[in-house]
């Protein structure tokens, strides 16, 4: 989960004109085939990987096999083309903001789904990470048309100190995964595991340094690609469950089993679910800038309202919670190509994708190792963001370094030391054990301490950047 780019390209907006003689908002155009499909790829192959990886990562956090692993993967990308169908074409004055917006299942809620996920008996894993993520619908839906006034509480500080800890905490996952994935086995951390991650890794580095255009933005899913292909040699891939995946089918409604309601999970939910709505908001801030579309409250307001949907419907079908692709934001100032229509197409492949389930079962079937070298890259980019965010957000204040430093150590205890909690409450140790809660419930307790408590003229650097 990357944050909004920012300072987008500025250029005279040229609509083309219409048959009838009237000028079109680049937003509203609507591309011959030659021109929609082209870009709409680049859309697809810039955030792929990205809907993917939530249901990768907490499929074998709770032991699914191949085929609970295709169903959770179908179930992400049906949600992502629904939500990102809703968001660019709207419905009505009630959701969708129609710009070239993509949404999608956020990095952002692994680590605490992961937390649900060790603190619930066996069985009963997904049940509690859906019940969480149902009610964080509900309550985005319900907070999402105030939520402009809640934004100031929320500034870069706060969401760099969330990013970066999203990142950092997220690392161990993809380590994990270059040692072969499952810690039990008696081969875990073999040589060949960790050549494979290595090699796979170098294949991502060289497409990045020497491919060129489409072929530089897809270099993660290339270098998964071909690290999957040098797998199958050495016996280190295996395709036979790619056999037994239907061809297409639509996900069962709670195929997983009824969500349970935890009240820590809940908060811990609901806190990440404040942060994707602040990235949600920035993205949306940043697109219209970058489309000259003026981005009002209201637009806001529909645009979150559909976050709210995705999310409440993603735990009915296997989705998890939805927010912002700012990867995809970027792709819209690089190429310039501001048709909403372009990511609505791009919203309808992975519709498409979603209701086959085999396609997602090929993605399933990458090797460990390979998703590890590929991890390593894609999680160091997300702490990447955060540091980027934070570069923006007045760290000449001494009040705000020390913000930060707190917030990021009481993020890092859990990875440091995972039985530091062990002796709290099962509730504290749900919402403390993740970097990603405690680090923002600190970061946003210290901001209201040093900017918002009668410290009137420290509000305006706090909030600069906001």
């Amino acid at each position: 989960m990357a944050q909004p780019a920012t300072g987008p390209a500025k250029g005279p907006c040229t609509a083309p004109p219409t048959a009838a003689g009237k000028a079109v908002h680049p937003v509203d155009e609507k591309l011959p085939p030659s021109r929609l499909v082209p870009a709409a790829l680049q859309h697809i192959a810039a955030m792929y990987a990205g809907v993917v990886t939530p249901p990768l990562i907490i499929g074998q956090a709770v032991g699914l096999d191949a085929a609970g692993m295709t169903r959770l993967i179908a179930a992400s990308l049906l949600i992502a083309g629904l939500a990102t169908l809703l968001q660019t074409l709207g419905a009505g004055g009630f959701a969708g903001n129609r710009l070239p917006f993509v949404n999608a299942a956020s990095s952002a809620g692994i680590a605490p789904m992961l937390a649900i996920a060790e603190t619930s008996a066996p069985g009963r894993q997904l049940p509690a990470i859906y019940g969480a993520v149902l009610v964080a619908g509900i309550f985005c839906l319900a907070v999402g048309p105030f939520f402009g006034r809640l934004l100031r509480f929320f500034p870069p500080l706060v969401t760099g100190v969330v990013i970066t800890l999203i990142g950092v905490t997220l690392m161990p996952v993809p380590v994990g995964w270059a040692q072969g994935g499952d810690a039990t086995a008696a081969d875990f951390g073999a040589m060949k595991y960790l050549a494979l991650a290595a090699f796979t890794l170098v294949v991502i580095l060289l497409i990045q340094r020497f491919g060129r255009g489409f072929v530089k933005q897809v270099a993660l899913l290339a270098g998964m690609f071909v690290g999957t292909v040098a797998a199958v040699p050495f016996g280190l891939a295996d395709f036979s469950a790619l056999g037994s995946a239907p061809v297409a089918a639509l996900p069962t409604p709670f195929a997983f089993g009824a969500p349970e309601f935890q009240p820590a999970a809940i908060l811990s939910l609901c806190i990440v679910m404040l942060v994707l709505m602040t990235e949600s908001s920035a993205g949306m801030l940043a697109l219209g800038e970058i489309c000259e579309r003026r981005t009002d409250g209201a637009t806001i307001t529909r645009g979150l309202r559909t976050d709210g949907i995705a999310t409440l419907l993603g735990p009915v079908f296997g989705g998890f919670p939805t927010s912002a692709f700012a990867q995809n934001v970027g792709v819209v100032s690089l190429t310039r190509v501001r048709s909403r229509y372009v990511v609505a197409a791009a919203g309808g492949v992975l519709l498409v994708l979603g209701a086959f389930p085999v396609l997602g079962a090929v993605v399933s079937l990458v090797p460990m190792p390979v998703l590890g070298g590929a991890g390593i890259v894609l999680f160091g980019s997300i702490a990447v963001s955060g540091i980027r965010t934070l570069s923006e957000a007045g760290l000449d204040d001494s009040s705000n370094i020390i913000l930060v430093a707190v917030a990021l150590g009481a993020g890092i205890i859990p990875l440091a030391a995972p039985a530091f909690y062990a002796g709290f409450p099962s509730w504290a140790q749900t919402v403390l054990g993740s970097g990603i809660s405690a680090g923002a419930l600190v970061a946003v307790l210290l901001n209201l301490f040093f900017h918002h408590l009668g410290t009137h003229s420290r509000n305006a650097v706090a909030l600069k950047s906001s």
